[in-house]
């Protein structure tokens, strides 16, 4: 039985379900393979990398559906989706990037329609549609922290959480509600082992005059990606911007005392509903985590690094 990469759904003999494509568009009744492999892919996007606003460490390369042709398609403008490629160093990325942004979405994190494709040489590639992207051609105001912070993709790493909870006093329209979502973001990303939340991972959004934290994107677990390559632990840090000055051995007590409370200023009924919905999702997590597209071994790997994070926080499995 096939699982449809895009919905997790048992879909028959077919590559895809019914509710997957149509996720895509109403009229799509079938996907066909993209038709590069994953190193042409790569070839591809650094051809067109100086051309385009989606830098970043992971090869990117911008496309179009066409729905005639039952295809995505590489775009040099206008593109309203993204596709990531095998990647030629880290294992596994398309489908841990997928997974992850699935355990995100289940604890009701916002995140884009997303998902697997088939490519022509029978690897995944993960695409996502783009948030600010609306009709053919119009584009909807979206900054990332590094812009807001007068910073580059050089010093993207030269910042701090705290500064991160500033900028949403700053700019958002209703900041408290931003700062709950800031919160449940950075616990998961460090339940999930994502230590690379640089500042161009985080946006703000602006639509109907309201300002706020865009649909998340590039989650990841680098952790594990990087364990599978032989780094140790001590090599691997847990979050990419210091938190209290640290970026490793993050306790409960700075979590949820420090940033939660002091940082955020979250009363204690709301940090304890954000550690409520973690609680509840750990059942669906790991069926998830079971039934991904990741290889045995970093299925483990990847269940193992939830149960410890969510073990330093305290929160209990939700049977």
């Amino acid at each position: 039985m096939t699982i449809c990469p895009i919905t997790y759904e048992e879909c028959g003999r077919q590559k895809y379900s019914s509710r997957g494509l149509k996720s895509l568009s109403p009229r799509l009744k079938e996907l066909n393979d993209f038709p590069y492999d994953a190193e042409s892919q790569r070839r591809e996007a650094a051809i067109r990398a100086s051309k385009m606003s989606i830098q970043g460490i992971q090869p990117k390369l911008s496309v179009r559906l066409s729905v005639r042709q039952s295809r995505f398609e590489i775009a040099n403008r206008n593109g309203h989706y993204i596709i990531k490629p095998q990647h030629h160093i880290y294992p596994q990325l398309p489908q841990n990037e997928d997974l992850t942004m699935r355990l995100a979405a289940v604890v009701d994190i916002t995140v884009p329609l997303h998902g697997l494709i088939y490519c022509q040489d029978e690897t995944f590639s993960y695409f996502i549609k783009r948030f600010d992207r609306i009709g053919s051609y119009g584009k909807i105001a979206v900054e990332d922290f590094a812009q807001l912070a007068g910073m580059t993709r050089k010093t993207k790493y030269n910042y701090s959480m705290e500064k991160v909870v500033n900028i949403l006093d700053e700019r958002c329209t209703f900041p408290a509600i931003e700062k709950v979502k800031l919160f449940k973001r950075s616990l998961f990303n460090f339940i999930v082992g994502n230590e690379d939340m640089h500042l161009k991972n985080f946006s703000l959004i602006t639509k109907e005059e309201k300002v706020e934290l865009s649909p998340a994107y590039d989650f990841l677990n680098s952790f594990s990606a990087n364990k599978a390559l032989g780094k140790s632990e001590d090599e691997i840090e847990e979050i990419a911007l210091p938190l209290r000055g640290k970026k490793k051995n993050l306790t409960r007590k700075i979590w949820i005392d420090y940033f939660g409370m002091e940082r955020c200023g979250l009363n204690v009924m709301t940090i304890d509903q954000v550690l409520e919905d973690f609680m509840r999702a750990t059942p669906r997590w790991k069926k998830l985590i079971g039934i991904s597209f990741l290889s045995p071994e970093m299925k483990k790997l990847y269940q193992e690094l939830v149960d410890y994070r969510s073990k330093i926080l305290g929160i209990k499995q939700h049977n």
